[in-house]
């Protein structure tokens, strides 16, 4: 795990978590220049995820750990905010639930929070391993069909299929680096780590960026996972108010945090 700093020491520290299989660079390359204007943004690179390590990503837990341990370490144990981009989320929400840092604002973004039994998350894991492996060494598909379908979405004149692959980081960067068993370790982790329920540790104020075109049921999981959430709820999809709506955005972080 890894941490690339911008934005000058003493300002507040924003740390920036991305999504499953995210390049943080993809995921929030366009943001950083702005954010660093009021914060030290603090762009985690999860072990596996990152050009400048060699490490693998094992489990949610021990990289939240790896976390606490930096801000231990570099910003006394504090820290302003964290937004988490999707699997992000799930960091921010163990982050807030385990109490090992102080951070006075959580931003949950577009996350769903989803779980599963470990066998079922077992498979899930391998069938993405092997669906998203390719795509994410290559920009191609292995499947034709899989192929086909991204092709005809990068054709269509709708920019969030433009943009979310931008997010992942597959359109302009080289991520070769990241291995197969990386991926499947993400994704198995996160559909078996458990949350408590009504996270309130007295001094984190929650935000969700609530993506409504998601579905409602992501809604109730937000009031099911934090005990009082403040919603931000915007009729779009999952993260396309970070992918295409960034001054609004980097807005809205600015007026939560300062």
């Amino acid at each position: 795990m890894k941490i690339h700093e911008f934005g000058e020491q003493g300002n507040p520290v924003l740390l920036l978590l991305p999504g499953t299989c995210c390049f943080w660079k993809g995921t929030f390359g366009h943001v950083i220049e702005e954010l660093s204007k009021d914060f030290l943004v603090g762009a985690v690179a999860y072990s596996g995820f990152d050009e400048e390590s060699d490490d693998a990503f094992d489990t949610v837990l021990l990289e939240t750990e790896r976390i606490e341990k930096y801000v231990g370490e570099h910003y006394n144990h504090q820290v302003c905010a964290a937004y988490g981009s999707s699997l992000g989320g799930s960091f921010v929400a163990q982050l807030a639930a385990r109490e090992k840092i102080h951070m006075k604002y959580g931003i949950i973004g577009s996350s769903d929070f989803d779980q599963s039994r470990a066998l079922a998350a077992k498979l899930k894991a391998a069938l993405m391993g092997k669906v998203i492996y390719p795509f994410i060494h290559t920009g191609h598909y292995s499947s034709s069909f899989m192929q086909k379908r991204y092709e005809k979405q990068m054709a269509s004149s709708d920019p969030y299929n433009k943009a979310f692959v931008a997010m992942v980081g597959r359109d302009k960067y080289d991520m070769s680096f990241i291995t197969k068993q990386s991926i499947k370790n993400q994704f198995q982790s996160d559909l078996v780590t458990p949350l408590p329920q009504q996270i309130d540790n007295g001094e984190t104020e929650i935000h969700v960026f609530y993506a409504k075109k998601m579905g409602e049921k992501y809604l109730d999981r937000y009031h099911q996972y934090f005990k009082n959430p403040i919603i931000h709820e915007q009729d779009m999809r999952h993260e396309e108010f970070l992918a295409l709506h960034s001054d609004e955005w980097c807005r809205l972080v600015r007026e939560i945090c300062l």
